[in-house]
């Protein structure tokens, strides 16, 4: 298998898993009142989607053979470096930074301090984000 199939095949892997996180995400939100269990089952739904949309963007650093970065502040490398090769527009990155930020709390605290009203515009938001991430890098000449 070629590197440009290879790629391909991981990408839309990775998408795969987004797309039945997201449905899993959203069949969560409906619920009417939400205990901490559905609080944190929402706090890792949007955890994964965003480290899938991070997978996604070392698979295609990797492809380019480009360094991924590896500090103490790749994450928020990782996005500024998706910029300045032209994956995803400036835009997109600032509306993951939440997400990014969103992330480094969901993995460093206790579930017990997910708050509804915090989780819900960054749950609400993320199909949109998604689906701006995936257009992008769907324009991609790779």
């Amino acid at each position: 298998m070629n590197r440009q199939t290879e790629l391909t095949r991981e990408i839309l892997a990775e998408k795969e898993y987004i797309t039945k996180t997201l449905l899993l995400l959203k069949k969560t939100m409906a619920r009417p009142e939400k205990d901490e269990a559905e609080l944190a089952a929402m706090g890792s739904f949007i955890h994964n989607v965003y480290t899938g949309i991070e997978n996604i963007l070392k698979r295609i650093l990797k492809f380019k053979q480009i360094i991924i970065p590896d500090s103490p502040s790749s994450h928020k490398d990782l996005l500024n470096q998706a910029v300045t090769i032209g994956l995803i527009s400036p835009t997109l990155s600032d509306e993951l930074d939440d997400y990014r930020g969103f992330r480094h709390f969901f993995v460093h605290a206790y579930v017990l301090f997910l708050d509804e009203e915090q989780l819900m515009p960054l749950a609400k938001n993320l199909p949109a984000i998604w689906q701006q991430f995936d257009q992008e890098i769907m324009n991609l000449k790779i």
